[in-house]
């Protein structure tokens, strides 16, 4: 028997212990449906949803949909935070040196290799984060043009 997904935006968010309010669905919403979002991008976005919405407010929120664990936020060295919507799994991402493009990419198949570290030093590791960086296709074939 396979456990039920809460049905409705709110009720996901009282099952992970949040307030519900207008902004916290239509952050959870609109990371979901989006991809790799920066924090401008997803304050747009909400702001075209609900009306005005501090950017204070989004940051604060997207922290709290982070900690919960409703929402994943990677940042690329030296690039700004952007949000997903996967969370639960051990994906990592592709991340383009040029235009700053952001892919996921499974882990290797099988049991998580990456998760057994080459030295632990003591540590139970649940969780690995790996960034591959390179030109996607469309970079790549401007450079080679």
């Amino acid at each position: 028997m396979t456990a039920s997904r809460p049905s409705t935006t709110a009720e996901e968010l009282r099952g992970a212990g949040l307030r519900v309010t207008a902004a916290r669905v239509a952050l959870l919403d609109t990371v979901r449906e989006g991809g790799h979002l920066g924090v401008d991008t997803v304050a747009a976005e909400v702001r075209r949803r609900i009306g005005h919405v501090s950017l204070q407010a989004v940051y604060e929120g997207l922290n709290a949909l982070s900690a919960a664990g409703l929402v994943r936020r990677i940042v690329p060295a030296g690039g700004a935070a952007l949000y997903e919507g996967r969370v639960g799994d051990n994906h990592h991402h592709l991340v383009c040196r040029s235009c700053g493009a952001v892919a996921d990419v499974d882990c290797a198949v099988g049991e998580a290799p990456c998760l057994t570290a080459s030295d632990g030093h003591g540590f139970e590791v649940d969780e690995a984060e790996v960034v591959y960086w390179g030109l996607c296709p469309g970079c790549s074939t401007s450079r080679s043009a």
